[in-house]
């Protein structure tokens, strides 16, 4: 077995018993990033001489003894290229970014560092976070490693898509609608979206700013359990990031799953969902019934309105994200900006503008409390709710990109968390036709740790 094929237990496990160094998983980590890289495109930028010094500062320490408080010493990670790395190019997918280099460190970036782990490079995304595909990076699309000739979905293509092909052993991503579960699903890894708040926003760059979250993927549920512990909590520059305590998530994951409740909301599994995705959530209701769970049908009846209100809010919050690119201060002029962006800024600026206000923008804010209005009373009835990540398995390169509409479709049973800012963990549930595919957990605001304990049962009795 190659060192970047493992787990970030399993690496632990191993530099804790001195069976190999954070340098020989580094360079195997580098060694998958040098070979695959050009056919995936997963990376823009790989940080060879500063992540091998890292592993070698990190092997020192190992030698002397590990220091419990370091979660991730000596661990290869990746970071979306929407987070800030000081020295490190930050682009954004975008080409107005290019020669963008951050003076200081994203809050998640440094706590990650501070942890001991070890900075492979920067991952590929959609320009802006604007897509569910990986094609509107504008340094080219990545493809899925499972078969290239498929998306690996968006927006946080480049870190589903290091993690899935072995080129890292966990990554970060954000998710403004889906942007980590939906790639989580389609390259068949872990993909945690917090609550929103869980995990500061600062120093990511914003997309629409009432609905991104931070958050990551790993290859197992204890992966992404290990990095939240080390990511989440108030770090006083981010206002929407409430001073709660965090939970040991890695530690607590064994619960059974007796007496549990489990919600199958009846409008995710309506007309538009692909039969064979359908069977498959079907199937891990079952597992979960076995497992003493008990699974319960139930309706979110605004759901239907979730997209049509999405798509109001969001370009809203793009374009006035995006209006502070005039070529003064940040990279290249709006000359640059690519076709995705273009549209949701001009989709944005009109649903604001004079005599569209009411009409659109503050419609769509109503619905969207009534979204939330939907989670709250459901869970009162239920734990959790199961889902479908996406209504079809991963579809061809090229194959919407014509059709804005079907590809904003992708999203339709994501964007509900970001509505309501509740927390969703998209797990690998097996291959169909020689796709992956993944279901959704959903739970109330700040249940990170009973989604995880739900997933980790799950998979481990697969």
């Amino acid at each position: 077995m190659q060192l970047n094929q493992l787990t970030i237990s399993q690496a632990k496990e191993g530099l804790k018993a001195k069976k190999f160094s954070a340098l020989e998983i580094t360079q195997d980590c580098l060694g998958k990033i040098k070979s695959d890289n050009p056919k995936i495109n997963a990376f823009l930028t790989v940080c060879v001489k500063e992540a091998l010094l890292q592993a070698k500062k990190a092997d020192k320490q190992i030698s002397k003894n590990i220091d419990d408080k370091q979660a991730l010493l000596g661990i290869p990670i990746a970071i979306k290229d929407i987070f800030c790395t000081q020295g490190i190019k930050t682009t954004a997918g975008s080409k107005v970014l290019a020669d963008y280099v951050p003076v200081y460190d994203a809050t998640t970036v440094k706590r990650l560092k501070e942890a001991g782990a070890i900075i492979l490079g920067k991952t590929n995304l959609d320009a802006w976070a604007h897509g569910s595909s990986g094609e509107n990076s504008d340094f080219g699309p990545t493809k899925n490693p499972v078969n290239q000739d498929y998306v690996p979905g968006g927006s946080s293509s480049g870190s589903a898509a290091c993690v899935a092909s072995q080129m890292a052993l966990a990554a970060t991503g954000s998710d403004t609608g889906g942007s980590i579960r939906l790639p989580a699903s389609f390259c068949g890894v872990v993909g945690l979206k917090p609550t929103y708040g869980r995990v500061s926003r600062y120093g990511v760059i914003s997309m629409a700013s009432s609905f991104d979250t931070i958050g990551c993927f790993g290859k197992e549920v204890k992966d992404t359990a290990i990095l939240l512990k080390v990511m989440a909590g108030s770090d006083g520059f981010d206002a929407t990031a409430p001073d709660l305590p965090v939970p040991d998530y890695p530690k607590n994951l064994e619960k059974s799953l007796k007496g549990l409740k489990i919600g199958l909301p009846q409008e995710y599994f309506s007309q538009g969902l692909d039969s064979k995705v359908k069977e498959r959530i079907n199937q891990i209701a079952k597992s979960f019934e076995k497992q003493g769970a008990q699974v319960i049908e139930v309706s979110l009846p605004h759901t239907k309105y979730a997209l049509a209100a999405y798509y109001i809010i969001q370009p809203s919050e793009v374009s006035s994200n995006l209006a502070r690119y005039d070529g003064l201060r940040f990279g290249a002029d709006r000359s640059f900006f690519g076709p995705e962006a273009k549209r949701r800024i001009m989709l944005g600026t009109y649903t604001l503008s004079s005599g569209y206000y009411d009409a659109y923008y503050l419609k769509a804010m109503k619905v969207r409390t009534l979204i939330k209005k939907d989670f709250d009373e459901v869970f009162q009835k239920v734990d959790l709710l199961l889902t479908p990540v996406s209504p079809t398995l991963p579809f061809k390169i090229g194959e919407k990109t014509q059709d804005p509409l079907q590809m904003y479709l992708s999203d339709i049973y994501t964007v509900t968390a970001n509505l309501a800012g509740i927390p969703g963990l998209s797990v690998p549930a097996g291959l169909v036709d020689g796709l992956t595919v993944g279901f959704q957990l959903l739970g109330p605001q700040f249940a990170e740790e009973k989604l995880l304990q739900v997933a980790y049962q799950y998979e481990k009795n697969q």
